[in-house]
């Protein structure tokens, strides 16, 4: 908590003072957007659909690369991450949602990570307790995280000296970070308040196309609480769900197999079935 605080304050304030005095190279921002995009994807198909809907199934050594991409955004470990993500979707809506939108858009967006977690159950982190891989990157997640804060900095360390190092490590390390959690806190917040219920009105989930191109598809997020262990979350062709096109680029290189999609998603009665892969 104290990590996130000081990455908010130093986005707000750092950040951009420094950008006025100094200014931000072409490597900053070619950084900023390669981790954005990284970390990102980390989070979407690794910790999502990966570790709490179990949308696919793949190598150990890809697993952990993805835990280590969604490690470097600083939104805890796969384990806490997925505990409270499956305690969601289980109690959506309810007291016991730990970003809970009918308490409000800031508190769905951040606010929760600010209050005491009343019902955190230890059933939901059970099965992800038995992973290694898992129970790896928890143990370690500390110094993937200042691994991750690290790499802008040695980049640009390597092409500019040390206010290279520092201008990069501000902007691609600081506020890339700041850029990934509130894209991610979108889905918490705008997700279920704002946009289309097409598949199901059973919980306050919504649609919204907006959010997936900041999120790398998670913003078709009422097709998700109807068909949560769906690889997809934008299920037709034009969706704009980049996390769909990469599982679906490692099934076709033999990384992926076992990818769990809902069939037709207009047809009713479609029920969850298993793609081969790999």
């Amino acid at each position: 908590m104290f990590l996130f605080c000081l990455i908010v304050a130093a986005t707000v304030i750092g950040v951009p003072l420094f950008g006025y005095l100094y200014g931000y190279s072409r490597l900053d921002w070619t950084m900023f957007g390669l981790l954005y995009v990284v970390t990102g994807l980390g989070i979407t198909v690794g910790y999502h659909r990966l570790i709490s809907h179990r949308s696919f199934a793949c190598p150990g050594w890809v697993k952990a690369v993805l835990l280590i991409a969604g490690g470097w955004a600083l939104q805890n470990s796969a384990l806490k991450w997925g505990a409270d993500h499956i305690r969601h979707h289980a109690a959506c809506d309810q007291e016991a949602d730990p970003y809970n939108a009918t308490r409000g858009f800031w508190y769905s967006h951040c606010g929760w990570l600010l209050v005491g977690q009343r019902y955190t159950d230890e059933k939901y982190a059970v099965r992800l307790r038995q992973d290694p891989i898992v129970m790896w990157q928890h143990r370690y997640y500390v110094p993937i995280v200042l691994s991750g804060l690290a790499l802008p900095f040695l980049a640009g360390l390597l092409y500019g000296g040390w206010r290279g190092g520092l201008s990069c490590f501000m902007l691609a390390g600081i506020g890339r970070t700041f850029a990934v959690l509130n894209s991610t806190f979108c889905i918490n917040s705008i997700c279920h308040i704002w946009g289309r219920q097409p598949h199901s009105q059973t919980d306050s989930s919504r649609d919204s196309w907006l959010v997936s191109l900041l999120t790398f598809g998670e913003g078709y997020h009422n097709y998700h609480h109807t068909y949560p262990s769906d690889y997809r979350n934008g299920p037709r062709w034009y969706n704009f769900d980049p996390s769909k096109w990469l599982i679906a680029t490692l099934s076709f290189l033999g990384l992926a197999w076992s990818l769990r999609t809902a069939g037709d998603p207009t047809a009713k009665g479609s029920g969850l079935r298993t793609v081969s892969g790999g």
